[in-house]
């Protein structure tokens, strides 16, 4: 997911999203483990994605607090 797409979600949908790939990567995670995962990049991928997410979401909690 790019900031932009991110950016133009609800905070429900954020929160939800960050579930969502917070699973996929345990998921994931457990998979490797296990030797059964091919994409080792997709780790990589998920994590920068719930960076990006936790990020535009403390950006949206504390912007109506600055305005």
């Amino acid at each position: 997911m790019t900031a932009k797409e991110i950016r133009d979600l609800s905070p429900a949908e954020i929160t939800t999203k960050l579930r969502e790939i917070r699973e996929q990567l345990l998921q994931l995670r457990l998979r490797k483990q296990t030797g059964q995962v091919e994409k080792t990049h997709e780790l990589r991928t998920l994590r920068k994605d719930i960076a990006r997410l936790e990020t535009i979401q403390n950006q949206k909690k504390t912007a109506p607090v600055a305005a």
